[in-house]
């Protein structure tokens, strides 16, 4: 095996393990052990361990998502989430909250538009009982049918929930508007008439289709034995399936240009009665195997990371028009975007808008001081640092490796990228997105979007 190398990033393939599990350690940096093992059945296990840590966490992943329903299915990735918690073959609601409870441990999980999370966090020695319930809740839900009827009206009461609050709508119908008619456009917990229309037999279906051991992941982090961890997944998944047929992991989604739906920007006005406007500009992005990333990680901290970000400074403390005000990325496989928000008094919107574009337009003429460059550095790779305290997110970035990115990247070998980014690389970066189809959403009392169509091209 050749040796691992800090900072090099190590290619995570996806291939059948030849009868027998295929081990790799991947990383050694500072004492935490980074190790993946590939079963014979498809299902891959990534591993940190972090010595002295009394907790884990743990999680299995399914690399399907929103944008991998069919017509007919729309919505049956978030009513699984649901369900999934609702009853196995084994177990009944209660039980699976009870397990976790008695414990004083915490489960969840999460929907997105590439990938569903089902997780949880225990001590070390609950680690073996964690890994059962979760994947007997992986692989075993029986979808009752008056589960699926309750469950179906708390998810109508969860998408009105969202609908009341004017800022989840600016940023979903934002999503819709720049990417157009790519599946990554459709909301990810789908709408009140998908979730009406769906039926528990359709919901099955999607279940069965990509809820395969060949296309599971499973990740942890924290006080733990790889060996030990793989013991128990294994055992797991032999006690759902029975006989496991071998299979190779079921492949990773391709990258691609980035695309959207626009030929030409767009404005789009929500008319609502609301004290704030939420305003919303940006453009479509680059996709998250993109070398970019880093230099738009980078970009971002300047525009609109923190309290010292040029729109913070700018729109809130020098002219006070907005309490919140920031900027964002989503990266996908084959797409994604860039947003610039604000939450303003409607009077204010259409400057606000405008300013929110001045200052990507200055870091796309003029380069960063090194003084600013240094601090948007610093600011993210001291998040970094700090945020994988935690291993609740070292496990995620496991998942997150394994399923969007193909390949293991230590700590040292993100700082060295962050660290690289130059001046020129964020005013080229912000250039190239000024190039593209520029839209905007708002959602406030405004009966059309006449103010707004100054900032769109």
């Amino acid at each position: 095996m050749s040796p691992i190398l800090p900072g090099n990033p190590v290619e995570l393939p996806v291939e059948a393990a030849g009868g027998v599990p295929a081990t790799t350690v991947l990383s050694t940096a500072d004492g935490a052990v980074v190790t993946r093992t590939v079963l014979p059945c498809g299902a891959r296990v990534l591993t940190e361990a972090m010595p002295g840590q009394r907790s884990a966490s743990v999680g299995c992943w399914v690399g399907v998502g929103s944008r991998d329903e069919t017509k007919g299915h729309f919505g049956s990735t978030h009513f699984l989430e649901h369900l999934l918690f609702k009853g196995t073959e084994r177990r009944d609601a209660m039980d699976i909250a009870s397990a976790f409870d008695a414990v004083g441990g915490e489960a969840n999980a999460a929907t997105g538009k590439e990938h569903t999370t089902y997780y949880a966090r225990v001590l070390d020695a609950d680690l073996p009982m964690a890994i059962d319930v979760v994947t007997d809740m992986v692989t075993s839900a029986v979808l009752d049918d008056d589960d699926f009827t309750s469950e179906r009206e708390v998810i109508l009461e969860e998408l009105a929930m969202n609908d009341d609050d004017p800022g989840d709508v600016a940023h979903e119908r934002f999503a819709e508007l720049v990417l157009g008619r790519h599946p990554l456009a459709r909301p990810i917990g789908g709408t009140p008439d998908t979730i009406r229309a769906v039926g528990r037999d359709d919901v099955w279906a999607h279940y069965r289709e990509h809820y395969q051991p060949s296309s599971l992941v499973f990740t942890a982090a924290g006080g733990l034995d790889h060996d030990e961890v793989v013991a128990c997944v294994q055992r797991e998944l032999d006690r759902a399936a029975g006989d496991l047929a071998q299979a190779a992991p079921r492949p990773r989604r391709t990258s691609g240009e980035v695309s959207g739906g626009l030929e030409a920007g767009a404005a789009l006005v929500v008319d609502r009665q609301t004290e704030q406007a939420h305003v919303l500009l940006g453009m479509t992005g680059i996709t998250a195997t993109d070398e970019r990333r880093f230099t738009l990680s980078v970009l971002n901290a300047v525009l609109g990371g923190g309290m010292s970000s040029r729109l913070f400074q700018e729109v809130r403390e020098k002219r006070g028009l907005a309490y919140s005000v920031y900027s964002f990325n989503a990266n996908y496989a084959d797409s994604g975007y860039v947003g610039l928000y604000a939450g303003c008094s409607p009077a204010k919107a259409a400057q606000v808008a405008e300013l929110m574009l001045a200052e990507l337009e200055k870091l796309a003429t003029s380069p960063l001081e090194a003084e600013e460059l240094g601090r948007g550095v610093g600011q993210l790779t001291g998040g970094l640092v700090l945020g994988l305290e935690d291993s609740g997110s070292r496990m995620n970035r496991l998942g997150k490796s394994e399923l969007t990115h193909g390949q293991f990247l230590d700590v040292d070998g993100v700082l060295a990228n962050v660290r690289a980014v130059t001046a020129e690389d964020v005013q080229t970066l912000a250039a190239d997105l000024l190039s593209r189809p520029r839209s905007v959403t708002v959602v406030g009392p405004f009966a059309d979007d006449t103010a707004f169509r100054g900032v769109v091209r």
